[in-house]
């Protein structure tokens, strides 16, 4: 396909980007900020990004005295020498054209920059295709460019590795873009799932803001995914596979210090539960709600807690009691259970139905995932002893909405999660983490996820956070504030060779039935650009 061209290399510098001055009959209005396009040097081809646009003068007295109201022939014949335009671009990937071998590796990290008046010009398929792959096996199509109609794929394999992140203030479709990711991920068996549906939106039917109803996961994969729920009663009403009952045997210390800020807890807390768990181990929790004010004076007696700070936490965690999912003593088996259909390649939806408050949430999720991690690692180290591939388990990824609840400053360091986070992939586990927040997260633990996907924010803090870790964040930023409210998100990370905004695709029949064939089975480009772009 013949790329049309858009301009020459005026200037530039290797750490800020190049100057492009656009031909005469190019116009601004044509281009995005964003926009994926290809300078050819005499050696290398530069595959690269727009970051800037600006408006140039070559006569000064132009902009003390422009003309008014002036006529088309007027502006058509001052363009492209009196006036003319100029489009800030940075080479992201390089492709060295006189190496056989760098045709075969594909593109490659930038080293040099093109001279003087090299020549821009619009991305074609094929230039697409060398860097983002063709749809097939693991490279998933999550949309196109803003202005063409090409696929842009992203390497799930890559995407499920390591703990990613999906951001975007409300309404830009985070959970639609999830549901994306999810039917991929399982169809093409990149890593099983463990999902907190904490507001009802992945298992079953879904209706949308406009009126109309979308598939849910259930209903498109099947006995693919399993469908656990919190709520009994709505269990019965739908097609549920388990209904999940938690102990209060389960409830550990960490648990509870991660309702601090829902039960208005105090930071006596974690001592005084430590002084329970010393003297009770598992049964901590239930001695504590059955004890009567005789019982707690001797137990604080004996212990050394502290009278009041017991009294106050058995008066707060009565709150807790008082879910409809908790009974004195369970067993972990339906959650090992879980993990086993997990270690098959299945994928488990956990709903919360009418426990969807921010303390159900919290709790049974934390309690399930760290029961899983201890698994998984228990399984890890299993084929590190045998180091046969039969005991290898399979990756799992965990996705996990409201984020920052788990993953804030505060308590990441205290939970299951941002212990995931900072592992990376040690032990197969990682996390998908969904929020519109993410300067609530842990820098630490946004330095650590390997792909970030993200739609508009608009709050600074949120872009610089979201931005944390990235090389070349300052390129990056005119990209995320030019994104439209919805079906638009700049990709960045470990899954895709380079920086890139998309129109996502629609979440609809065509997409249905296109899972359900498994996606287009087309076969992988032989090149597939290496990541580079992280540091």
């Amino acid at each position: 396909m013949e790329r049309s061209r858009l301009g020459v290399v005026t200037d530039g510098a290797f750490n800020t980007g190049l100057t492009v001055r656009l031909d005469a009959d190019r116009s601004t209005e044509d281009l995005r900020v964003g926009e994926f396009v290809v300078i050819e040097g005499k050696s290398n081809r530069y595959f690269s990004m727009i970051s800037d646009m600006q408006l140039r003068v070559s006569d000064p007295r132009l902009l003390s005295s422009p003309p008014d109201d002036a006529p088309p022939l007027v502006a058509h014949a001052l363009a492209g020498t009196s006036t003319y335009a100029t489009v800030e671009v940075k080479p992201m990937l390089m492709l060295d054209l006189t190496s056989d071998l760098d045709e075969l590796r594909g593109p490659q990290s930038v080293r040099t920059i093109p001279m003087h008046f090299a020549a821009l010009y619009e991305a074609s398929e094929m230039d697409f295709a060398t860097v983002f792959g063709k749809e097939g096996g693991t490279n998933f199509a999550v949309g196109t460019p803003v202005t063409m109609d090409i696929p842009i794929c992203l390497r799930l394999d890559r995407f499920v590795e390591r703990s990613n992140g999906i951001f975007g203030q409300s309404g830009t479709g985070k959970s639609f873009l999830a549901r994306l990711l999810l039917s991929g991920i399982v169809t093409s068996r990149a890593a099983a799932n463990l999902i907190f549906d904490m507001h009802s939106e992945y298992a079953f039917d879904k209706q949308t803001e406009d009126g109309h109803w979308v598939r849910g996961l259930r209903e498109l994969l099947g006995s693919q995914v399993l469908v656990y729920s919190l709520d009994a009663e709505a269990a019965a009403r739908r097609n549920v596979d388990v209904t999940l009952i938690i102990g209060l045997n389960q409830i550990e210390a960490e648990d509870i210090m991660l309702l601090a800020d829902e039960l208005d807890l105090t930071a006596t807390t974690a001592a005084t539960a430590g002084l329970l768990g010393d003297q009770y181990g598992d049964d901590w929790l239930r001695q504590l709600l059955a004890m009567s004010p005789d019982e707690l004076a001797q137990f604080c007696q004996s212990s050394g807690a502290h009278p009041e700070a017991t009294k106050a936490l058995q008066r707060k965690l009565r709150e807790v009691q008082r879910r409809g999912y908790l009974t004195e003593k369970a067993s972990f088996s339906l959650i090992d259970e879980m993990v086993t259909a997990l270690g098959k390649g299945r994928s488990a939806i956990l709903e919360f139905g009418r426990h969807d408050s921010p303390l159900d949430y919290m709790l049974v999720a934390n309690i399930v995932t760290r029961r899983v991690r201890r698994l998984y690692q228990q399984k890890m180290e299993r084929f590190e002893e045998t180091k046969a591939e039969a005991d290898r388990p399979l990756q799992l990824m965990i996705t996990l909405e409201e984020a920052h609840k788990f993953l804030n400053p505060t308590v990441a360091r205290q939970t299951i999660f941002g212990t995931i986070a900072r592992e990376m992939r040690k032990y197969n586990v990682t996390l998908m983490v969904i929020d519109q927040r993410p300067s609530g997260i842990d820098p630490e633990v946004m330095s650590q996820l390997g792909t970030r996907i993200t739609g508009l924010l608009t709050e600074e803090r949120d872009i610089d956070a979201v931005l944390t870790g990235v090389s070349g964040r300052s390129f990056l930023r005119g990209s995320l504030a030019s994104l439209d409210t919805r079906q638009q998100l700049l990709l960045m990370g470990h899954a895709v060779p380079m920086p890139i905004t998309v129109r996502t695709r629609s979440y609809d029949k065509e997409f249905y039935q296109d899972i359900q064939r498994g996606g287009r089975a087309q076969e992988l480009p032989d090149v597939v650009a290496t990541d580079i772009w992280a540091e």
